[in-house]
């Protein structure tokens, strides 16, 4: 920027050639969304008056704005790594048996939740979300269907998901989730009797563990009535692309990785399905004691 008011204050030139050229041919290619780097005009359109470069908006305010609200956010998180974990004294983090993580009361709720189905891949499910009624719960629903593209790549079709937005801190910096103080999942539902996936989704440290993630099966009995669901986290077992895993192990519920979860429904039955969501919660369970569910052994067996 300080370049560039050097360039239009200080430049001089001789046989009425325009200051904006050297703009243009020096901070073209930072500028290429701007209305200053396209000299396109529509046919039968009279020439601006104005110069291209003043179209250009070099505002200071809105930098500085974004920066008061960036470090505003940056004291905040000071002041919470401070008090303790999560915001809270430590002996209350000790004590704390339960914690809302979500729940739906307005659109901003639902803001924080993206859906997908394999639309994305050319199939031909649809999902929907909005907030159910009285404005008490999210509506997740839509139609499943299980036709695979006729692009001769895929082979399977037929999936819906809803995925909680990953958190971000100040400067735009990753936010992890800290579960390690609780050792169940507890959910508030109304479902139509289908099945789905509860999947937690963390933060790979190597290129190859993107696809990794953590899921269990979460059954709804239909009705009426609401359920309340309680999944321990050593229930959950790894995948990758779908693709169970050998080499098992239980997930690591610290702030280094943890990311975000989300909900999949692929049962291959093809037709409308619903889900209600209340709230989602955690809950430290005193009387359950398993560490993990599974086996866990070595994938290569010494001889």
């Amino acid at each position: 920027m300080a370049l560039s008011g050097m360039l239009l204050n200080g430049a001089s030139f001789h046989g009425g050639c325009c200051r904006h050229q050297v703009l243009l041919s020096s901070l073209g290619p930072l500028l290429s969304n701007s209305k200053l780097y396209s000299s396109y005009r529509r046919p039968g359109a009279g020439p601006e008056k104005k110069p291209s470069w003043q179209n250009v908006d070099f505002s200071f305010r809105k930098a500085f704005d974004h920066l008061k609200t960036q470090l505003s956010l940056l004291r905040k998180e000071t002041q919470d790594y401070l008090l303790g974990p999560g915001g809270h004294p430590f002996n209350q983090h000790l004590l704390e048996q339960t914690r809302v993580l979500w729940q739906f009361r307005s659109q901003e709720d639902l803001n924080k939740w993206v859906i997908s189905s394999d639309e994305e891949i050319g199939g031909k499910s649809k999902v929907q979300l909005k907030l159910g009624r009285n404005n008490q719960a999210a509506l997740l629903y839509g139609t499943l269907n299980t036709e695979v593209p006729r692009d001769g790549e895929t082979q399977y079709s037929g999936y819906c998901s809803m995925r909680a937005r990953p958190a971000v801190g100040s400067f735009n910096r990753k936010k992890y989730y800290d579960w390690s103080n609780f050792n169940s999942l507890y959910l508030r539902v109304r479902g139509d009797g289908r099945p789905w996936m509860v999947n937690i989704y963390t933060d790979p440290f190597f290129s190859h563990q993107k696809d990794d993630l953590y899921s269990y099966f979460m059954f709804t009995r239909g009705g009426p009535y609401w359920e309340e669901i309680k999944i321990p986290f050593s229930k959950f077992f790894l995948s990758s692309r779908g693709r169970v895993q050998d080499n098992q192990h239980p997930i690591w519920l610290d702030k280094a990785s943890l990311l975000t979860l989300g909900f999949t429904i692929g049962d291959k039955v093809d037709g409308p399905f619903q889900l209600e969501i209340d709230f989602i919660g955690l809950l430290n369970d005193r009387a359950h004691r398993e560490e993990f569910a599974y086996e866990a052994y070595d994938k290569n067996t010494p001889v």
